[in-house]
């Protein structure tokens, strides 16, 4: 039985007990459907193939016709779907022999950050990356992805070991933000993820960062400075999330559809405004749907984007970073209105009226306008 929320992010039950976003219930059905004639070939010994067959054709015609079509509010619930693969997947899945690192040497150990040294196809390389949690136990321990000032210490410090080891970094973004607690700004967040941004735009190896959920405000920046920056396809790179936005401007969170619109935050969006580098595609209908092809997607993406990167000069990767920083964003003067001879006639009008009042101040301070000329003359 669908279950749906005021937002719609809710979430009908599949065939195999999973939740799905309402806007899935279509495939649900069909996925229920295919199930239902499997159950029935087996217990009844019919060979129902044929319908089978049909069925999925038109699962993954309509799969495709969805996913080309989502909304950003839609891609938003994507980035955020229970089964979506988090940081501890990709590890599992493209990582190897990884350890990890603990702590920054002054507060504590941030379990919303991960950190250690790994392989990445033939890549030595230096992970560092958010962590979501997978049930509520693990998201609470994790404060469900929102690192405090301690994870960003952690991260740069890691990053200057590799740096020392000639290493390159690999960050894997996914978190709606950092913590905002009063505890988190007693200790520093706005310093240690400003610190973290200025210190990796100087570090001299090669950094490659890549959103694979969720991209919120200062909290993925704090990660999100490199040579290369890349998306998966249903992520999100947002200043603030939808909610948050909603709640400013409209003092109502279930317009968060409608903020999301605005701010531009798919990575359709982020492409064309040139705050990332490339889109990493996702499997047919989500990386929830296959997370082995995400891993293999995004594993191919980081080993071609290092070897690239290998081939520079540390000055020239040094300068290259600096000029791609330099480039995100671009100021455009406003132009100036076509002069026509409508407006050049309200302009002479405006001019005329102007003169006239002088003219007529004048005229009612006689002795001040001839002070004023006798000393012009003199």
């Amino acid at each position: 039985m669908a279950q749906t929320d005021q937002l719609g992010v809710a979430v009908a039950n599949g065939p195999n007990g999973n939740g799905c976003l309402a806007f899935e219930k279509p495939l649900a059905d069909l996925e229920s459907q295919i199930a239902e004639l499997r159950n029935l070939q087996t217990t009844k010994g019919i060979d129902y193939s044929p319908e089978i067959r049909q069925l999925r054709a038109n699962l993954i015609k309509l799969t495709g016709k969805i996913y080309d079509n989502l909304s950003a509010w839609e891609t938003i619930q994507v980035s955020r779907h229970p089964r979506r693969p988090i940081l501890a997947d990709y590890l599992e899945l493209m990582v190897k022999d990884f350890r990890e690192l603990h702590g920054d040497r002054c507060f504590g150990d941030d379990r919303a950050m991960v950190t250690g040294f790994g392989r990445i196809g033939r890549e030595k390389v230096m992970l560092i990356g958010h962590n979501k949690g997978r049930d509520t136990r693990e998201r609470i321990n994790c404060n469900f992805g929102c690192a405090r000032p301690e994870g960003y210490r952690k991260a740069l410090q890691k990053m200057k070991l590799a740096e020392k080891f000639n290493l390159p970094v690999v960050c894997l973004i996914d978190t709606p933000g950092a913590d905002p607690g009063i505890g988190a700004e007693e200790r520093g967040q706005a310093q240690a993820i400003a610190f973290n941004m200025m210190e990796m735009s100087r570090l001299r190896v090669p950094v490659v960062c890549v959103v694979i959920g969720e991209g919120g405000s200062g909290g993925a920046l704090g990660i999100g400075v490199g040579d290369r920056v890349a998306m998966l396809q249903y992520s999100y790179y947002s200043v603030i999330s939808p909610e948050g936005c909603a709640a400013i401007l409209w003092k109502n969170g279930t317009e968060a559809p409608a903020a999301a619109d605005a701010l531009k935050l798919t990575s359709k969006d982020i492409l064309k405004l040139g705050a990332i580098d490339a889109i990493v595609p996702e499997p047919l209908g989500g990386a929830h749907r296959n997370r082995h092809e995400a891993a293999h997607n995004l594993e191919n993406y980081i080993i071609k984007s290092l070897r690239d990167l290998r081939r520079c000069k540390t000055e020239n990767l040094l300068d290259n970073r600096y000029k791609k920083i330099r480039a995100i964003g671009q100021i455009q003067s406003a132009e100036k209105p076509a002069v026509t001879s409508q407006n050049k006639a309200k302009q002479v009008s405006k001019t005329s009226k102007a003169i006239h009042a002088i003219n007529s101040a004048a005229e009612k301070t006689p002795a001040r306008s001839q002070r004023t000329s006798a000393k012009v003359s003199n």
